[in-house]
């Protein structure tokens, strides 16, 4: 069995305070994907990484994104998108560990620094690992009414470079996944998504049309990925009628008490390995006051 998690940490320092290391002995993953870990690596704190081997990118926008793929062995190869990925050892030892993925899509030419995808190839297992942390975006401009939005309007300017790297990365993880099977390995993309894909994977979702991370063409763009010849959405498969299990919970108001989230936090998985998933599940905190993140860690175990 390989037992798999994709965490978004919201700041790997914050998430050590709050019990990131419990949450790991509790459940012991082999491969853990994280996000936001949002710390450069002369920042991290002791036993960063739980004691397992990191590729780590954490881009070059401080206090911002970083994406990491944890394993318990030396990952066999690493990709990512910009020269600033790194592999640790749990000794310590820290070496370049990019090749880079060439050709990269034009579109994620201008996101190639800021720490958003790393894959390793598993040593142990003919599996290659993703982590993910994709733009959150805003709305389009038609949309953006002054006075009823958190953020001041901008014109649809995030917006605009959110569909941008969904242009790009639509390339770009048709070519991991073809690379992979080439090489006759699964692919998993796993990550923080920032798009909702149906209505069991957001509360009230009659309301959320005009809503950012739920919007027609997000959702539509996820319907070209999660395909029954590419890939599959894991846990769905694994709880297709169920509503969630939600994986983000605003830190504001009784959100979390109330379950009133989003699962945005996925396992896209190619066919074969995807008919091994055994369990998966949301690592949901028992009460609001000892949550490590505003995400849980979602777990998969595979028959691999």
């Amino acid at each position: 069995m390989l037992r798999i998690s994709t965490f978004n940490v919201n700041g790997i320092r914050a998430a050590h305070r709050r019990g990131f290391l419990e949450w790991y002995a509790a459940r012991s993953p082999d491969v853990i994907a994280l996000q936001e870990v949002r710390c450069p690596l002369g920042a991290l704190p002791e036993g960063a990484f739980a004691g397992m081997h990191a590729a780590y990118d954490p881009g070059t926008l401080a206090g911002r994104n970083g994406v990491a793929v944890l394993t318990r062995v030396p990952p066999a190869a690493v990709r990512a998108w910009g020269p600033t990925t790194h592999l640790l050892a749990p000794d310590g030892m820290i070496e370049d560990a990019s090749t880079g993925l060439e050709p990269l899509a034009r579109p994620l030419r201008e996101f190639t620094a800021e720490g958003r995808y790393v894959e390793v190839d598993l040593a142990d297992r003919p599996v290659t690992v993703a982590s993910l942390y994709l733009p959150k975006g805003g709305l389009p401009a038609h949309l953006q009414k002054p006075g009823s939005m958190r953020e001041a309007p901008d014109g649809g300017a995030r917006y605009d470079r959110k569909m941008r790297f969904l242009t790009g990365f639509a390339r770009q993880v048709d070519a991991s996944r073809r690379r992979a099977l080439a090489a006759g390995r699964d692919y998993l993309l796993m990550g923080d998504f920032n798009i909702a894909h149906a209505p069991l994977d957001v509360v009230n979702w009659k309301r959320q049309h005009r809503s950012e991370g739920f919007l027609p063409e997000e959702r539509a763009w996820l319907d070209t990925l999660i395909r029954p010849r590419r890939l599959h959405d894991v846990v769905r498969r694994l709880h297709p009628d169920t509503q969630g299990p939600y994986s983000w919970w605003s830190w504001l108001g009784e959100s979390f008490t109330k379950d009133t989230g989003w699962r945005i936090d996925l396992h896209l998985a190619t066919p074969r390995l995807a008919r091994t998933a055994l369990t998966g599940c949301t690592d949901r905190d028992a009460a609001r006051d000892a949550r490590v993140s505003d995400h849980a860690p979602v777990t998969v175990d595979y028959d691999v």
